[in-house]
This record gives structure tokens, C-alpha cells and sequence, in this order.
């Protein structure tokens, strides 16, 4: 039997596991909005078209923060398009994803739709084929209560209330050549800038997202984020980091240890920031937001379902719905393991996307909505995820992967809650073919009197649930769980994601 060992002491605390590091992302893209959380048709549709059903299920998936409205979506987005009566409302030709928008889903019915998930507004405003004053006109009309044109506006819309959106996105991927309005560093720097400090002065207390690296991988990477930090700094609170992983062909080690990147790539971005607040002399820290995030098949996209043909520009068309298997809710679930090892300057982040489009959440038009595999590391951590992150100390074996040399086979994070006494560990098996007894040391915690574990593996690492089978792959419980003096013993299938409660 391979085996690892943990030790937690709630003494050396990360940081605090902030509660928008559960965040999500709604895109206009494919079927995310419409057929997704809005289908007027649906027998679950309340009176303004949303998806009852979709409502409950991102309710139980507890998602904090959702940005909206894209994306690549919103470098070509005229956001005044989607307020006011629908039947004037335009129908657009969408560029970033070759299709048309309708604009029956707005700012305002975005809102009204965020209410009832009880979820809170991440707004990207389009710094790529606009600027300063779109983005202006878009908060006026969002927070301003009343008393100018567009702020009455929004309450002549039925909104007499601000939408009070405190986070927002200062474009998307400007470093990334196919985005509408791609620009150099120090391009995108400037207007990022203008534009950070003319908002700040219709509100001092937004916090503000400057963008970083579109991935890890962009030849201009680390380089974009100093020059863009460098000429921000003062008014922007984050940079954005985005990262998407696929299996390369059947080199699934390589795929299993894809946190590893993750790691790595938070890092370069926090020593890279530390490194302009050590050179400005500033008292101030550029904390992340990981704002998109997910396993995505991007080859699949590129190759199957681009959409190319000059005349044909279809509306909601099915795309970037994969179907995750089991393998990919484990790579998933050590992503966010990732994330809160980083609480301390990873205080944000946005699953990539919420329905339909590489998303947790399928729906069938005029049918039913289902859980995939990744709904389940995502929901549990967002449940047991409290207080504080902890750093641990973790010995594990080893195995060789083709992209990041040796790796460890087992991989771990822990909260701990100090009122309610609770600690939760998180952890991953990334062995493809051997169970690893995991001994976790306890001694520190004063005593475990009770452990429940619940696991994501199956048999056939790729299962997935689909329409025909929406059950097939479901957390199970993990009764391997042993309780001794000072320790906790549990055993890890092979491919498996697992939460532990400690009390």
C-alpha cells in the first residue's frame, strides 16, 4: 500500500478563504444564456423566462460572484443594446463567437436574475473596441440611485434601486490576438489606467481588475503584467489570471498534475506584483483574480465546432459543451485545492462557465437540467470551505509526468474554522492505478472525535453524466475513514478527489 502523510496545525494560517473565491462566469456565448438560464418556453420558467430548475441547481452549487457579460463577448458588446423594451432592443452580429445576439438578456435582467440565485455582479466593461466613457456611461447607469438621464433611465426600466456592482473587470484578455481591440502592454495600460481613475472618481471604493496574461503560456507573459501593473498600480485592487487545462492526447499524469501549473502560475503573478510594489515604495497589495478557470477542450472547439461559414451566424448555437468525465471533475477538484493554498492573494475567482458552456450545468431545451462531474468538488468545497486556509505540511510519493518532471502523487489543502472548531481537508489521489493511505496528523487540533469523507472516482475514470444517464457518477461516501490517537487514517481511490470533516 503506497502512503502519505499530512500533519495540520491550525497555528499557521494562509489567509482567509474569501467567499468569492467561489465565483462563476456567464458569458453571452453559446447556450450559456439563452436555453441556459433563460428559456421563456420552459415548463420551469418563472414570469421573466428564467430556468426554475437552473436557479435551484446554482443555488445548491453555491456560487458567490458571477462576472458577466463575457469574455471575449464584451470587446465587441454595446451594453445599451440590452436595456429598455425588448422589441426595440437590435439583434448584433456577435464576432468573438461568429453568432448573433439578440439582446434579450441585459444588464438590468441580469440582475434581476442574480437576485434570485443570491449571487453578486462582476461587471466587465468593453475597454476593446470602446473606452473611458462607455465604461463611464455603464456605471452611471448601473449604481447611480436617480437624477441624471441615465441613471433615470434605469428606473424608467424598472429599477429603481442601483444595481450597486462593487467589482469590475477592466476589459478581457487584451493580450490575446484574437481579441477585438488587442493591444501592446503599454496600450492597454494606458487606457486601463484613464479609464480605472475617471470610475474611481464617480466612486473612490470600486475594486478594480486590471487584466493580466490570458495563461501562463503567452509569449508576453510576466512582461504584460509588470508594464501593465506599473502604470496602474494606484487604482486598480487585482489582476486577473485565466488558465484552462485538457489532457494532451493519452498523457493523463501530465493532465492529473495540471494544479501544479496552476501553482506556478500564481506565484510568477504575485512575485511579479510584489516586485512593483517593491519598486513604487507602495504600502499597498495587488491581490488575484483568477477569473477564468476550468478544464476545457479547447482542441475540440478549434477543430469540430468553430463556426466559420461567412453566412451563417446562428443564435445560441451549441458550443464548448463538454461532457466531463470523472477524471476531469478530480483535475478540477485539485484546481481549486490551488486556489484556496493561495487564499492570501487569490481572494477572487470565476468557474469558467456556469450553464451549458464548459460548465457544471447542462440543460436540454424544453427539458431537464443536470449535474456533471465537476458540479461536485465545486459545491462540497464551496460548503465546507470556511475561515481560514491552512499551511500543511505534506509527504507524498512521487511520479514522473512529461510536462512538470516529478510530481507528488497525493496533493492536499485544509480550512480550518476557529469559532466552530471544524476543519475540512481536500485532497486528491492522482494515481491512475493505486489507492494511497493518507495519515493525517492531528495532534495539533486537540483531538478528532468524528470524520466523515465523501469521494468523486469511479471504476471507468472517464463516466460522465449525460441526459440518457444524468446519475451516472455521484460523490460517494468514503467509509475507509480510521480514527486514532492523534491521527486520521483514510484511504484514497486511485483518480479521486475527496473532502474530509474533522471534528
Amino acid at each position: 500500500m503506497i502512503r502519505a502523510h499530512l500533519t495540520i496545525d491550525p497555528h499557521f494560517e494562509v489567509g482567509v478563504v474569501n467567499r468569492r473565491l467561489f465565483g462563476s462566469f456567464v458569458e453571452h456565448l453559446g447556450r450559456c444564456v439563452y436555453d441556459g438560464i433563460h428559456e421563456p418556453s420552459h415548463p420551469t420558467a418563472d414570469e421573466h423566462g428564467f430556468r426554475a430548475d437552473v436557479v435551484e441547481l446554482v443555488k445548491e452549487l453555491g456560487v458567490s460572484t458571477i462576472r458577466y457579460p463575457g469574455g471575449n463577448f464584451v470587446s465587441g458588446y454595446r451594453w445599451e443594446d440590452g436595456i429598455g423594451p425588448r422589441e426595440e432592443r437590435p439583434r448584433r452580429l456577435d464576432l468573438a463567437w461568429h453568432s448573433t445576439e439578440t439582446n434579450e438578456i441585459g444588464l438590468d435582467e441580469f440582475a434581476t436574475w442574480l437576485e434570485k440565485v443570491d449571487a453578486e455582479m462582476m461587471y466587465a466593461v468593453n475597454l476593446g473596441t470602446r473606452g473611458v466613457l462607455d465604461a463611464l456611461d455603464v456605471l452611471e447607469y448601473a449604481n447611480h440611485r436617480s437624477g441624471t438621464r441615465l441613471s433615470d433611465q434605469r428606473v424608467a426600466n424598472g429599477h429603481p434601486e442601483p444595481h450597486n456592482i462593487r467589482m469590475w473587470c477592466l476589459g478581457n484578455e487584451m493580450d490575446g490576438p484574437w481579441q477585438l481591440g488587442h493591444s501592446t502592454a503599454e496600450e492597454y495600460a494606458q487606457l486601463a489606467g484613464a479609464t480605472a481613475s475617471a470610475m474611481r472618481q464617480i466612486d473612490p471604493d470600486l475594486e478594480l481588475v486590471v487584466c493580466g496574461s490570458s495563461s501562463a503560456q503567452m509569449p508576453t507573459f510576466g512582461e504584460w503584467e509588470r508594464v501593465v501593473l506599473e502604470k496602474t498600480y494606484d487604482n486598480v485592487d487585482y489582476i486577473s489570471c485565466h488558465a484552462y487545462y485538457e489532457p494532451k492526447g493519452e498523457d493523463y499524469g501530465s493532465f492529473l498534475a495540471s494544479a501544479v501549473n496552476m501553482d506556478r502560475f500564481i506565484e510568477a503573478v504575485v512575485a511579479t506584483a510584489d516586485h512593483v510594489k517593491a519598486v513604487r515604495g507602495s504600502d499597498k497589495s495587488i491581490n488575484i483574480s483568477f477569473d477564468e478557470w476550468n478544464v476545457w477542450y479547447q482542441s475540440r472547439y478549434q477543430e469540430v465546432e468553430r463556426i466559420t461559414d461567412v453566412d451563417n451566424w446562428p443564435v445560441a448555437p451549441r458550443l464548448l459543451e463538454n461532457s466531463y468525465s470523472v477524471m476531469d471533475a478530480v483535475v478540477f477538484g485539485n484546481l481549486m485545492i490551488s486556489l484556496i493554498r493561495h487564499a492570501d492573494r487569490v481572494t477572487a475567482a470565476s468557474l469558467a462557465q456556469l450553464v451549458n458552456v464548459i460548465a457544471p450545468i447542462m440543460t436540454e431545451p424544453g427539458g431537464p437540467a443536470w449535474r456533471q462531474t465537476t458540479f461536485f468538488p465545486f459545491s462540497l468545497t464551496s460548503t465546507h470551505a470556511r475561515d481560514v486556509a491552512l499551511e500543511l505540511k505534506l509527504d507524498s510519493p512521487t511520479y514522473d509526468t512529461e510536462l512538470y518532471g516529478a510530481v507528488p502523487l497525493v496533493d492536499a489543502v485544509a480550512t480550518h474554522d476557529a469559532n466552530g472548531g471544524g476543519t475540512t481537508v481536500f485532497a486528491v489521489n492522482r494515481s491512475l492505478t493505486d489507492e494511497v493511505t493518507l495519515e493525517i496528523d492531528t495532534l495539533a487540533l486537540g483531538g478528532v472525535s468524528r470524520a466523515e469523507a465523501t469521494s468523486v472516482f469511479d471504476d471507468d475514470i472517464h463516466a460522465a453524466n449525460t441526459l440518457e444517464d444524468p446519475d451516472r457518477v455521484r460523490p460517494r461516501q468514503n467509509t475507509s475513514v480510521d480514527i486514532g490517537e492523534g491521527t486520521v487514517h483514510i484511504t484514497l481511490p486511485p483518480v479521486s478527489w475527496t473532502v474530509l470533516t474533522l471534528e
